[in-house]
């Protein structure tokens, strides 16, 4: 195959198939997107088998925990795509939508409308969940979507893939609306986020390693996250129950994702009174605990190893958590500062003031208080899906949902009017 040719293809099939996206009303769109949702609940079992080649393949291969259970697609997966869809569809059309429109001394109402990025290019690894979700906003949002999954996926992908174009064909959608790039070789990752006459933004989902080559490399903008190095700050006025709730979710709940905890930060007030407690329920999970001099004399008798300057900037994606004990919510926005790769941080406080000064102070793409860093998700944000996390600051920042896939452009309502 000459990739070049091909890549070229499918970047010229991607633009015009925008321009026919753009003519598509609402209803069209979201009766591909149902199309598709009951698509891939009658095709499970296909998608099931196809999966299992690719477990079977990434095991054989040696892939880590973290890499196989992002590519695992069960049931449960399936469905969860499918509701994501349907979500997707529920939600307003953000394209065309018009805001600010004011009358200005000339007489002119000027304001603006939100308009289709028009072709997202999105490079991602792993987790076959992806392929839906991104179509499924590029789609509503009125972009035409090139998506090239990691090899690990090539078959729980391409069956994907075929339940889109059946349910895009049905709707009355051109097929090339969403592309899934059918080779595997890397050389055309390196065509794709270098067309710039063809796409107009790269999304890259995946590890440090891939985002920093994409990033590097592409002509093309690029919307992306490096890591999640998430943290929780437990502040010496916490809820006991609450605390150790939250934290052991933010760790346990799942841990090859990028909205897991990785460092815990607890004020010396309330060491004591729940680290000992929550370091138990932590070893009862298999976490291995990397601990400050303060955190480890304070779990004395219990299995922990000592933290290096490493640990802060480390995520882990496993079952591993670095403790540090800091004296004050000053010192824990410090440290935040200094480690946090902007993702996801959280605070865990009964004292109002300090939580607006968390949520002030601490510049991260999403900043709770008293919730877990696990919901720093699309679908939990009501977005329905999300294509990504931004820890960019433009064009978008968060989970990146539908509203996040546009961009706006003024539009002005004239009478014939003439500039003097």
């Amino acid at each position: 195959m000459d990739i070049k040719q091909y890549m070229t293809e499918v970047g010229q099939r991607a633009r015009q198939a925008s321009r026919a996206l753009v003519k598509a009303s609402s209803n069209k769109k979201n009766s591909a997107l149902l199309a598709i949702a009951d698509l891939l609940e009658s095709s499970m079992k296909t998608l099931s088998d196809e999966n299992d080649k690719d477990l079977k393949a990434a095991k054989e291969r040696g892939l880590d925990d973290a890499l196989l259970d992002r590519l695992a697609l069960n049931e449960e997966h399936i469905q969860g795509m499918a509701e994501g869809l349907r979500q997707i569809a529920a939600l307003p059309d953000p394209v065309g939508e018009i805001s600010d429109m004011n009358y200005q001394p000339s007489g002119l109402q000027i304001g603006k409308m939100h308009v289709p990025l028009g072709v997202i290019g999105i490079i991602y690894e792993s987790r076959p969940n992806v392929t839906a979700d991104a179509a499924a906003l590029c789609m509503k949002s009125g972009n035409a979507a090139i998506l090239r999954g990691g090899s690990e996926a090539i078959n729980s992908n391409q069956a994907i893939a075929a339940c889109i174009k059946q349910g895009l064909d049905q709707a009355g959608l051109p097929t090339d609306v969403v592309q899934v790039i059918e080779t595997t070789d890397r050389e055309a990752v390196g065509e794709l986020i270098t067309m710039q006459q063809y796409v107009d933004v790269i999304i890259p989902r995946g590890g440090k390693g891939l985002i920093e080559r994409i990033s590097g490399n592409a002509r093309v903008p690029v919307i992306k996250h490096l890591n999640g190095i998430c943290h929780v700050y437990i502040d010496g006025t916490a809820d006991r129950q609450k605390a150790i709730d939250i934290a052991y979710n933010a760790k346990t709940h799942r841990y090859g994702v990028c909205n897991a905890m990785e460092t815990l930060l607890i004020d010396v007030a309330a060491l004591d009174n729940i680290l000992p407690e929550l370091a138990q329920k932590y070893a009862q999970e298999g976490v291995e605990l990397r601990c400050c001099e303060r955190s480890a004399a304070a779990l004395s008798g219990q299995p922990i190893v000592a933290a290096t300057e490493e640990d802060w900037d480390t995520e882990y994606l496993a079952p591993i958590l670095s403790i540090r004990v800091v004296d004050g919510i000053d010192a824990a926005i410090e440290h935040i500062f200094e480690h946090s790769s902007g993702h996801t941080e959280a605070i865990i406080t009964e004292n109002y003031t300090l939580a607006r000064r968390f949520l002030a102070e601490v510049d991260s793409s999403s900043v709770m208080v008293n919730a877990s860093t696990r919901f720093a998700d699309g679908f939990e944000y009501g977005l329905g899906a999300e294509i990504g996390i931004s820890t960019d600051k433009i064009h978008t920042r968060g989970p990146v949902g539908l509203e996040g896939l546009t961009s706006q452009k003024y539009i002005v309502l004239g009478d014939g009017h003439i500039r003097g």
